[in-house]
């Protein structure tokens, strides 16, 4: 298991300046990163990453809205392995036939990655896990209807939002969780209120021990009211010190 930092927690300095930033990224002692929309920007992020030893084992992408082959192509060239939808609105995961659709499409995709050598995943926000269907929640029904190949990201802080002990998640998932968004706070929906690693009430540690086939943990923030260099700067530090995977950060 290693450490990425996903590049949405740096979507405004990518903005001004997506060179300088990914240095600093490096700089602060990430080898790996998960981007995020990268079709529109490949080219110029490869080459940032490549001027810094970085690599990008993971990346977000809207698969079930977007032209798949250009993702699949573009995450081929940056050396992506795997590619996760990040995103689908509440509103799919309220009732089973809507995630047996989602679940379709998703399947559909991975097909379509495994042409290009890519795997296919899911990332989850809060609502898959407060809906509940059939006694479980939204997540691990849709886990359910998965083809064997498909992994799934678990954001363990919205896990936590939505209801869950992303602990007990983490364990009822088992191997199909293959990455994990690391992130904490006050475990509300105010952004700005989250915190480095190891800061708030996301128990980080024991999070990230339940994940028993976890290949890559991704630090993430939605908003920090902070310098959010420093942030990713700090948790990077706190996962380095408490954990074994920290030389490989």
């Amino acid at each position: 298991m290693s450490y990425s930092l996903q590049l949405y927690t740096l979507r405004n300095a990518i903005a001004e300046d997506l060179p300088g930033t990914i240095r600093k990224v490096a700089e602060i002692g990430f080898t790996q990163v998960e981007p995020y929309n990268f079709v529109a920007n490949a080219k110029e992020l490869g080459a940032a990453l490549k001027a810094n030893g970085l690599t990008a084992p993971s990346g977000h992408a809207p698969l079930m809205s977007q032209d798949q082959d250009e993702i699949f192509a573009a995450a081929k060239e940056l050396g992506i392995g795997t590619v996760i939808d990040p995103y689908l609105p509440a509103e799919h995961w309220q009732k089973a036939e809507d995630i047996q659709s989602t679940a379709a499409k998703l399947n559909a995709a991975a097909k379509k990655g495994a042409e290009y050598g890519i795997r296919v995943g899911y990332h989850n926000h809060a609502w898959e896990l407060e809906s509940i269907i059939d006694g479980h929640t939204a997540l691990e029904y849709f886990e359910s209807l998965l083809d064997p190949e498909l992994v799934l990201e678990v954001d363990t802080y919205w896990a936590a939002v939505g209801g869950q002990d992303p602990v007990d998640v983490l364990a009822r998932l088992g191997d199909r969780v293959k990455f994990i968004h690391i992130k904490d706070g006050p475990l509300n929906k105010d952004n700005k209120a989250q915190q480095p690693a190891g800061q708030g009430k996301v128990p980080v540690l024991d999070v990230i021990a339940a994940a028993k086939s976890l290949e890559v943990g991704v630090v993430e923030f939605d908003d920090y009211s902070g310098d959010i260099f420093e942030g990713i700067a700090q948790s990077l530090a706190f996962l380095n010190g408490n954990t074994t995977e920290g030389a490989t950060a």
